[in-house]
């Protein structure tokens, strides 16, 4: 299974735009969001495109491949304009024989990290920089953002495939590729 994971889109209708467009090139058979989807925060200048009415639209439009868990700047009243579920803090998926626990970032991270098998991945955005850390018993991953990039990254998502996890630009180029083992 191919999945696509992307992260803090935080209103930008450009950015999701791209996202999409990359999601449909990829041919991932799901998008999972790791929350921050509407609101830009009020941590955040407004990113390029701000216009969360369209992105409602967009994502709504591809509802049964969407994945999602809630981020800091995600509420209820984003729940009622999105029509797939987005209030769970954390989700837990298994790819290859390993469980990837999926959360935003701002309760469950490398500082607090939940209850883990080795070799498991702690998958979170909200940091909006991209990363890959090994430790002894689980694997951080972190698809940086798709609108707001910080600590100098770019606009990327990243791309489970198989035993791959490659993290790309927007334009699909990648730029970091790990091998689980």
């Amino acid at each position: 299974m191919k999945i696509m994971v992307a992260s803090d889109i935080h209103g930008s209708e450009f950015y999701c735009e791209k996202l999409i467009d990359a999601y449909k090139r990829e041919g991932a058979e799901k998008l999972l969001l790791l929350g921050d989807i509407l609101y830009h925060g009020p941590r955040n200048d407004l990113p390029e495109g701000y216009k969360p009415k369209g992105i409602i639209t967009m994502l709504n439009n591809m509802k049964n491949e969407i994945l999602c868990v809630r981020g800091n700047c995600d509420t209820e009243v984003d729940q009622m304009v999105l029509e797939f579920p987005i209030m769970a803090e954390y989700a837990i998926l298994y790819y290859n024989n390993r469980a990837i626990y999926a959360t935003h970032g701002h309760i469950f991270n490398e500082s607090r990290v939940p209850a883990l098998n080795k070799g498991d991945i702690l998958l979170n955005g909200h940091t909006h920089v991209p990363a890959v850390r090994p430790y002894p018993d689980y694997i951080y991953m972190n698809p940086g953002s798709v609108s707001i990039p910080k600590g100098g990254s770019q606009h990327s998502y990243m791309i489970f495939e198989d035993n791959n996890v490659f993290w790309k630009n927007l334009d699909g180029e990648i730029y970091n590729k790990y091998v689980l083992k």
